[in-house]
C-alpha cells in the first residue's frame, strides 16, 4: 500500500517542498527512512510511535519503507514528522483511504503526548507550498499567524495529532486562520526616543543623515559621550518597512528562530548589537550546513558594532564583500548558499586604548605607539566603506542640565522619510531603493553637481588624498543632504558638509 503526503523543507532561507511517499508492505514489522534523511528525521519514528499511541491512534505493524523526495537534498530537522505521522495513519487506515493528501502540506514536531510543536522556517515552507499550487497547510499553533501571511493558501493551526486525524475524517473540522491587519509604522514600542538625547547636535544632524541615505556611520569618541545611546535611537528614524522588506526580513527571523509566538511579521526594522568576541561565521552566517549570521539577520535595519577595534580583524574584514553587495554567499560542503544582507552599518569606538586621545578634558594615558596599534585594528578599505565619520567631544554639564527639549525621533523622522521620497521620484520604481545603494553611472547621473562645490570636492580629493570609491561614497552623502534640502543640484553648502563628514579618517589614521 503506498501513500503519499507533503511537507516542506529549508535550504538557505528559501523553502522547498518535501514529497513523504510511504509504501507499507504486510510482512514483518520494519521502519526505514531514505531520501538523505539526517539524525532528527530518522528519530520520528519513535515519536510518531509515541504520539500515537498515547493520542489511542493504532501505529501500523507494518514492513514502512518511506522516501523522502527531492531524494538528492537533504532533510534536517523536526519539521516532517506531522506529515510522516498523516502517511503512516493514512496506510495503517486510522486515516481513510479516500481522503485526499495531494493538496495538502503538514508541517510541524511531534511530541511523545501528541502536541505539536512549533519549528522555525514556517514562512519560507509556506512560501514554498504556495508557488507549488498546494492549497492547505497544516502548522504548529504556535506559527499559525506567521504562516497566516501568505493569503493564497487556507492555514490551519494543530494543537495536536487527534484534532487534525478528527478534521481529515471530517468529524470536527478545525477553523482556518486568517492574518491580522499588520501596522508599518513605528510606534515606540523600543523605548527609546531621540528627545531624551541632552547635547551631541552635530552627532544627531549626521544621523539625520545617514538615515535619509542609508549610509554607513562612525561615531568616534570619549566613554560617555552618547555613542552607543544615539546608536540604539536610530531605528526610531528610519522609513517604515515596506511589505515586501518585512517579509524578506521574517523569513530570515523565522529560519534564524528569531520569531516571538504569535507573531506574523516583523514590521519594526532590526537592530542588532553583536559583542566583540563573536566570530566571522556568526557575523557573515556559516556552519556546517549555513545558517544566516548577524548581518543578515539586520537586512533591512541597522548593524551596530560597539567597540569596532576589540572585534577581531578577520571579523570586522569579512564584512567588506557584504557592504558592497548587499548579499552575502556561503560554500560548504553541504552547498552554496547566498543570504541577504543589506544593512545600515553604525560603528562606535573610543579614540584609543583609554579613550581620551584628544580630549580636552580629561588627559590620554596611552603612548603613541599604542594609540597607532589601537587605530591600526580598523583597516582602510573598511574605513573607505564607511560613508561618514563624525566624532563626539564630552557632554557638558550645561547640556546635561538643560530644560530646552530635544527634537524627538518622529520630527526627525518625518524629514529623513521626505527626503527619501524626494530622492524616489527621481529614481524612478527600477531605481536605487536610496543614496548609499547608487552605482558609479548613478552617481553620474542623478548628482547635479554646481561649480563652487565641484571645486571643494577637488580641493578635499587632493588634499584627503581620497580613493575613487571615497569620491562616490562624498558625492553619495552630498546628494542626500541636497535631498533634505529638497534640491535637484549640489550646492556648495552641501558639499562642504559632506566633506567635513568625511575628514576624521585624515585626523586619526
Amino acid at each position: 500500500m503506498l501513500t503519499v503526503s507533503h511537507s516542506a523543507g529549508i535550504t538557505g532561507i528559501d523553502g522547498f517542498i518535501v514529497n513523504i511517499e510511504c509504501d507499507a508492505l504486510c510482512e514483518l514489522p520494519s521502519f526505514e527512512i531514505v531520501g538523505l534523511p539526517d539524525a532528527a528525521v530518522k528519530e520520528s519514528k519513535q515519536r510518531i510511535q509515541a504520539a500515537a499511541g498515547n493520542s489511542g491512534f493504532p501505529f501500523p505493524e507494518m514492513a514502512i519503507t518511506v522516501n523522502l523526495a527531492p531524494a538528492n537534498v537533504k532533510k534536517e530537522g523536526s519539521a516532517l514528522d506531522l506529515a510522516l505521522f498523516c502517511a503512516l495513519m493514512q496506510a495503517g487506515g486510522v486515516i481513510k483511504r479516500n481522503v485526499d493528501l495531494s493538496d495538502k502540506c503538514f508541517i510541524g514536531e511531534l511530541s511523545f503526548s501528541g502536541a505539536v510543536s512549533p519549528v522555525r522556517g514556517v514562512l519560507p515552507m509556506v512560501l514554498a507550498c504556495r508557488e507549488a499550487g498546494l492549497k492547505q497547510v497544516f502548522v504548529p499553533r504556535e506559527n499559525m499567524f506567521e504562516a497566516s501571511v501568505v493569503r493564497e493558501v487556507e492555514v490551519y493551526g494543530v494543537s495536536n495529532v487527534t484534532e487534525l486525524v478528527y478534521h481529515l475524517r471530517g468529524e470536527s473540522l478545525m477553523e482556518r486562520c486568517y492574518p491580522d491587519a499588520v501596522s508599518f509604522d513605528y510606534n515606540g514600542s523600543s523605548g527609546y526616543d531621540f528627545a531624551e538625547v541632552k547635547g551631541q547636535e552635530r552627532a544627531k544632524r549626521a544621523l539625520e543623515i545617514a538615515a535619509a541615505g542609508n549610509h554607513n556611520i562612525l561615531l568616534i569618541g570619549p566613554p560617555g559621550a552618547g555613542k552607543s545611546m544615539l546608536s540604539k535611537r536610530i531605528p526610531t528614524i528610519l522609513p517604515p518597512m515596506t511589505f515586501e522588506e518585512s517579509l524578506v526580513t521574517t523569513k530570515v527571523h523565522s529560519v534564524s528562530g528569531l520569531l516571538k509566538p504569535g507573531m506574523s511579521l516583523v514590521n519594526q526594522r532590526p537592530f542588532r548589537s553583536p559583542h566583540h568576541t563573536m566570530s566571522a561565521p556568526a557575523l557573515v552566517g556559516g556552519g556546517k550546513n549555513p545558517t544566516p549570521g548577524e548581518i543578515s539577520i539586520a537586512h533591512n535595519g541597522v548593524l551596530f558594532l560597539d567597540e569596532l577595534p576589540e572585534f577581531a580583524k578577520n571579523v570586522t574584514e569579512s564584512l567588506r564583500q557584504p557592504l558592497e553587495d548587499g548579499e552575502v554567499t556561503i560554500t560548504r560542503t553541504a552547498g552554496r548558499m547566498t543570504f541577504p544582507s543589506s544593512f545600515m552599518l553604525v560603528c562606535a569606538m573610543n579614540p584609543c586604548k583609554c579613550g581620551y586621545y584628544g580630549s580636552t578634558q580629561k588627559a590620554c594615558t596611552c603612548k603613541k605607539t599604542d594609540i597607532k596599534k589601537y587605530l591600526s585594528k580598523i583597516s582602510g578599505p573598511l574605513l573607505d566603506r564607511i560613508d561618514i565619520h563624525v566624532e563626539l567631544p564630552a557632554v557638558e554639564f550645561s547640556q546635561l542640565t538643560s530644560t530646552e527639549k530635544a527634537e524627538s525621533s518622529a520630527e526627525i523622522r518625518e524629514r529623513v522619510v521626505k527626503a527619501r521620497e524626494f530622492a524616489k521620484e527621481r529614481f524612478g520604481e527600477n531605481g536605487p531603493k536610496c543614496n548609499a545603494e547608487m552605482t558609479s553611472s548613478q552617481i553620474r547621473k542623478y548628482c547635479n553637481i554646481e561649480p563652487a562645490a565641484e571645486m571643494i570636492l577637488k580641493r578635499a580629493f587632493e588634499s584627503l588624498a581620497m580613493s575613487a570609491r571615497g569620491y562616490d561614497r562624498v558625492l553619495r552623502v552630498a546628494r542626500t543632504i541636497a535631498d533634505l534640502d529638497n534640491k535637484e543640484s549640489i550646492s556648495a553648502i552641501h558639499m562642504a558638509e559632506a566633506v567635513q563628514l568625511r575628514t576624521l579618517d585624515k585626523n586619526y589614521w
